[in-house]
C-alpha cells in the first residue's frame, strides 16, 4: 500500500505508519502527490469544505465563504467573497464557463465567469447544494437546482426572468445533488431520486439501507459514470443504478424510463466517496476504529480502494492508507472525493489538506520495478513503452541492470544483456570490454562482442584472443571459428601461435587453429601440410574449396592413407586436374592401393583406364579375388591369354573355366567343371548356357559311370536333351540314387509340356474362331449409299440424278465404291471383281497379278 507523507511529519503520525504497506511487493494502482502552492497558504488559515474539478481549472470553497479558482498545479487564479460562512457546494457547467455556489447562511449566487449575467438570492435556510444544468452556457439550457429543505428549480424564460419550481419536498434536508444530461439526482434523508428533466417526470426512488446512521454524518454520495450510470455510497453500502427506456408496451401511466439496480453490495468501512475508473470504482473510505481506540488522537487514516464491482459483492484491487493532515480531527462527512471527467485524476478533499491521486503511467510502473531492483521487468517495461517514457532511457536502465547483474556476480547474463543494452554505442561497447577486463572476466564478453557490420577496434578482439590463448586452446578455436578474420590482424594471431607451438609442438588444438589461420591468410600449402600431418578430415574440403589439386600431385599416397574411399572419389571426380597417368604413377609402390583406385575408375567407366586392364588382373588375383570374376566379364580389354595363365598358375577353377569358355574351348572348361569342381550342377548350367549338342554329349558320357551325376542330369536335361537317351546308355543293374524321383520328374516334365501345348491349340483355335465371327460379322453388315458418295473411278456421283433409270454399284467391304461399268473385266477368274485401289497397294508398281478380294 502507499502512503502520502507529510512533509514535516509529527511524531504521533510516524508511528501509525504500517511497515508491512512500506514493503509490499504488490505495485500500487495510484500515485498521490498533494496540491500545494496557493492551496498550503488557502488552508494554513481556513479550512476547504467543497471542490469541484473541471478540465481546465478547479473551484475551492472554504468554511469561511471564500471560492478560488486553481490552475491543475494548485496556484490562485481569481478570488472569491462569496459568504462569511461555510460554502456548501460549487457546480461548474461542462464548457467551465458559469458557476453556482450555495452556502450555510442561505446565499446562492450563479454567475458566468466571462460574462457580467448572473443570479442572485439569499432564502432563510441554509442551501446545502446546487447544480447547473450541463449546457447552462446555451441560452435554452438557462436552469440549474438548489437544495434545502426542498429542490428547487430555476428557469429563465423568455423575459429573462427566472421562473422557480418545486421538484420535491417534504423528505428533510437535501443533502447531494448531481445533473447530468437530462437526469437530475439527489438525496435525502430517506433516499435518492432521479428525475428526468426531458418528460418532467420523476423515474424512481432508491431507498436508503442503514437508517440508523445519521445522514449529516454520513452524507450520501453520488455520481454518475455516464449519461445513464449512477453509483450511490451511502454508509457502507453501495448501489450501481442503470437508467433504462421502457417498452412502449408496457408504459400506460408509468414514466418512459425505469431504474434496474444492476450491483448493490456492502463494504468494509463508511463511504466518503466514489469516483469510476473504467469499469472498476476508485472509493474514499473513512475508517472508524474501535470503541476504546475512539480518543480523537487516534482516528485512524482514510483510505483511497480501488474495487471490481459484483452483482453482490465487490474485488478489492488494491488499497492504499493516506495520511492527510489532520487526519485525526476528521469526521466521515470532512472528506470528499472528486475526480476529473475524462481523465484519471481523483482528488481527497479535507479540510487541511487536498491530495492529487493518478493513475500510474509506465514511468511509475519502471520506478517501482527499479526500486524492487526488478530491473530485467523494468528493461523489457521500458523497450514496449520506449516511445512514451519521458523520465527514462531505455540504454541507462540497461546500463543500470548490467552493473547490477556484475554486482551480483552473473557475468554471463550481464555479458548477454551488452549484446541488447549498448547496440551500436561503440564506445560503451569498449567501456564495457576494458571492465570486464579488469574483473577477470573477458571470457563472459567474448561471445557476445559486434561482429557484424560495426565492429570495434581490432586491438579490443586480439586482447581477447591473447587472453584465451594463455588460458582456454579450445575457447580460442572456437572464437576463430567464429569470429571473422576482418576483426583482427591475423599475421599478429599467427605469430602468437606460433610462439606457443614452440613450447608443445605436438598440440593438435593450435596445429589446427594454426591451419585455418593460414587458410584465411591463403598460405593455402601450409594449411595442408598441417591438415595431412594431423590427418583432419577438412583436407579435402580445404582441397576442393581453393582448388588445390595441383599441391597433393605429390601427397596423393598420403590422402589415400588417410582416407582411401574419399581420395579415391575426390581423384576420380577431378580427373582434369590430376590425370589418371599420374595417379597410377603415384601409386605404383603401393599396389593395394592402386588397386582400389582402378577398381573404382572401371566401375564408374569399363573404357577409361583400358590400358591397365591387365596390370588389374594381378590386382585382382592379390587383393580381390571376389570380384575378378565380374572384371573378366565386363572388361572387353583385358588379355585372355594373360589372364588365363594367372588363373591357372592360382587354380582359380572358376575364373579358367570362363576363360576357356569365352576363348571356345568349352569342352575343356566342361571338363574341369566336372574334374575340379565336381559340381553337376554347374556344369548342367554350362551346358545350358552354351547350347552345344557336343557338349551334352560329352557331360553324359562322363556321368554315365557316375550314379549321383546321372541323378542330376535325369533330374534337369528333360528340355534341353531327350531323356531316353540318357536312359538306354545307362548300365543295367546300376544303383542309381532317387531314380524312382527322377523318373517321376521326367514323365510330369513330359505331361506338362503335353498340357501346355494343349492349352495353347485351344486358345490358338478359340481366338481363330471368334476373328472368324468377326470378320463375317463385318462383310454381312449393309453399307450406306446416298447422293453424296462418288465413283472412286470416274469421280461422279455414285447415284444417277433420275433414280427411276436403272444402274448397277459395286461396293466393296473397304467402302469404295464404283459404277459397274467403270470397274475393269474381271480376268482370268469369272465373276471375281476387286477394287483398283486396294489391290493396287497390296501389290505394289510392277506386279502382274492382282489379288483378288472375294
Amino acid at each position: 500500500m502507499s502512503e502520502v507523507e507529510e512533509q514535516e511529519k509529527r511524531p504521533t503520525e510516524e508511528s501509525t505508519d504500517d511497515s508491512e504497506e512500506e514493503d509490499s511487493e504488490e505495485e500500487p494502482k495510484l500515485k498521490y502527490e498533494r496540491l500545494a502552492n496557493g492551496v498550503s497558504e488557502i488552508l494554513q488559515k481556513d479550512a476547504a469544505s467543497c471542490m469541484t474539478v473541471h478540465d481546465k481549472f478547479l473551484a475551492l470553497g472554504t468554511h469561511f465563504g471564500k471560492v478560488f479558482l486553481l490552475d491543475i498545479q494548485g496556484n490562485v487564479t481569481q478570488k472569491f467573497d462569496v459568504s462569511p460562512v461555510k460554502i456548501n457546494q460549487i457546480s461548474l457547467d461542462e464548457s467551465g464557463e458559469h458557476v453556482g455556489i450555495c452556502s450555510e447562511d442561505g446565499k446562492v449566487q450563479v454567475f458566468g465567469l466571462y460574462t457580467r449575467e448572473g443570479f442572485h438570492e439569499t432564502f432563510d435556510c441554509p442551501i446545502k447544494v446546487v447544480a447547473l444544468h450541463p449546457q447552462f452556457s446555451k441560452s435554452n439550457n438557462k436552469q440549474f437546482v438548489t437544495g434545502g429543505n426542498k429542490l428547487l428549480l430555476y428557469e429563465r424564460n423568455w423575459l429573462n426572468r427566472w421562473k422557480t419550481s418545486v421538484l420535491h419536498e417534504g423528505e428533510g434536508t437535501i443533502t447531494n445533488v448531481k445533473w447530468r444530461a437530462n437526469l437530475i439526482a439527489w438525496a435525502n434523508n430517506v433516499g435518492v431520486k432521479i428525475y428526468d428533466f426531458s418528460t418532467k417526470q420523476r423515474i424512481t426512488n432508491v431507498l436508503r439501507d442503514n437508517t440508523s446512521l445519521r445522514p449529516d454524518m454520513y452524507p450520501c454520495s453520488l455520481c454518475w459514470k455516464d449519461n445513464t450510470t449512477l453509483i450511490i455510497g451511502w454508509g457502507n453500502a453501495v448501489k450501481i443504478c442503470v437508467v433504462k427506456e421502457r417498452d412502449p408496451m408496457e408504459m400506460r401511466d408509468l414514466p418512459s424510463r425505469y431504474v434496474e439496480i444492476v450491483s448493490a453490495f456492502e463494504t468494509e468501512f463508511f463511504i466518503s466517496g466514489l469516483a469510476p475508473l473504467a469499469d472498476q470504482l476508485v472509493t474514499l473510505y473513512y475508517v472508524k476504529e474501535n470503541s476504546e481506540q475512539m480518543e480523537e488522537e487516534f482516528r485512524a487514516r482514510p483510505r483511497l480502494d480501488i474495487i471490481q464491482p459484483l452483482p453482490e459483492s465487490c474485488e478489492e484491487i488494491s488499497s492504499d492508507a493516506l495520511t492527510v493532515r489532520h487526519y485525526q480531527e476528521n469526521e466521515c462527512r470532512d472528506y470528499r472525493l472528486e475526480h476529473a471527467e475524462g481523465e484519471s485524476l481523483f482528488y481527497i478533499i479535507s479540510p487541511k489538506d487536498i491530495v492529487l491521486a493518478k493513475e500510474r503511467d509506465q514511468d511509475d510502473h519502471i520506478d517501482w520495478l527499479l526500486d524492487k531492483k526488478k530491473y530485467e521487468e523494468a528493461l523489457m517495461a521500458a523497450e514496449i513503452s520506449h516511445k512514451n517514457i519521458k523520465r527514462h532511457d531505455v540504454q541507462k536502465i540497461g546500463m543500470s541492470y548490467i552493473n547490477h547483474l556484475v554486482e551480483k556476480g552473473d557475468y554471463d547474463t550481464a555479458a548477454r544483456k551488452c549484446q541488447k543494452v549498448l547496440g551500436k554505442n561503440m564506445d560503451l561497447w569498449e567501456n564495457e570490454v576494458y571492465r570486464f577486463k579488469t574483473i577477470g572476466q573477458l571470457k563472459a564478453i567474448s561471445q557476445y562482442l559486434p561482429r557484424g557490420d560495426l565492429r570495434l577496434r581490432p586491438a579490443i578482439y586480439e586482447m581477447i584472443l591473447h587472453e584465451f590463448l594463455k588460458t582456454d586452446y579450445e575457447g580460442f578455436a572456437t572464437l576463430i571459428r567464429e569470429w571473422p578474420g576482418e576483426l583482427y590482424n591475423n599475421m599478429t594471431i599467427v605469430q602468437a601461435v606460433d610462439s606457443h607451438l614452440k613450447k608443445d609442438p605436438k598440440n593438435s588444438t593450435l596445429l589446427t587453429i594454426l591451419a585455418e589461420l593460414y587458410t584465411y591468410d591463403q598460405r593455402y600449402d601450409r594449411a595442408l601440410e598441417i591438415y595431412l600431418k594431423l590427418r583432419h578430415k577438412d583436407v579435402y574440403q580445404l582441397i576442393h574449396k581453393h582448388n588445390l589439386f595441383s599441391s597433393i600431385e605429390d601427397k596423393i599416397v598420403l590422402l589415400m592413407d588417410f582416407d582411401t574411399e574419399k581420395a579415391v572419389d575426390m581423384l576420380l571426380d577431378n580427373e582434369d586436374k590430376i590425370s589418371t597417368d599420374r595417379v597410377v604413377e603415384e601409386l605404383k609402390d603401393r599396389p593395394e592401393l592402386l588397386h582400389v583406385y582402378l577398381h573404382k575408375l572401371f566401375k564408374r567407366d569399363h573404357h577409361k583406364g583400358q590400358k591397365y586392364h591387365e596390370r588389374q588382373i594381378s590386382l585382382y588375383a592379390e587383393y580381390d579375388r571376389p570380384n575378378l570374376l565380374p572384371f573378366l566379364r565386363d572388361s572387353t580389354h583385358c588379355p585372355l591369354e594373360k589372364a588365363l595363365e594367372i588363373c591357372q598358375q592360382r587354380n582359380f577353377v572358376e575364373e579358367t573355366v570362363f576363360l576357356l569358355s569365352r576363348m571356345g574351348n568349352c569342352r575343356q572348361a566342361l571338363k574341369m567343371i566336372m574334374e575340379e569342381l565336381e559340381d553337376v550342377d554347374k556344369a548342367i548350367e554350362f551346358a545350358k548356357e552354351q547350347d552345344d549338342a557336343e557338349l551334352w554329349e560329352d557331360l553324359i558320357s562322363y556321368s554315365i559311370d557316375k550314379p549321383p551325376f546321372i541323378t542330376g542330369l535325369l533330374n534337369n536335361i528333360g528340355t534341353h536333351v531327350d531323356p531316353i537317351i540318357l536312359i538306354h546308355r545307362i548300365k543295367e543293374g546300376m544303383e542309381i540314387p532317387n531314380l524312382r524321383d527322377s523318373l517321376v520328374k521326367i514323365l510330369q516334365d513330359y505331361n506338362l509340356q503335353i498340357l501346355l501345348r494343349e492349352g495353347c491349340k485351344k486358345i490358338l483355335v478359340a481366338d481363330s474362331l471368334s476373328l472368324l465371327q468377326k470378320m463375317h460379322r463385318t462383310q454381312m453388315r449393309g453399307v450406306r449409299v446416298d447422293e453424296e458418295n462418288i465413283c472412286e473411278s470416274c469421280h461422279t456421283a455414285i447415284l444417277p440424278s433420275d433414280t427411276a433409270q436403272q444402274f448397277s454399284v459395286v461396293v466393296f467391304h473397304c467402302r469404295h465404291m464404283f459404277h459397274r461399268e467403270c470397274l475393269p473385266s474381271p480376268g482370268t477368274i469369272p465373276g471375281a471383281q476387286f477394287c483398283n485401289i486396294c489391290s493396287a497397294k497390296r501389290r505394289g508398281p510392277g506386279s502382274g497379278f492382282p489379288e483378288i478380294k472375294k
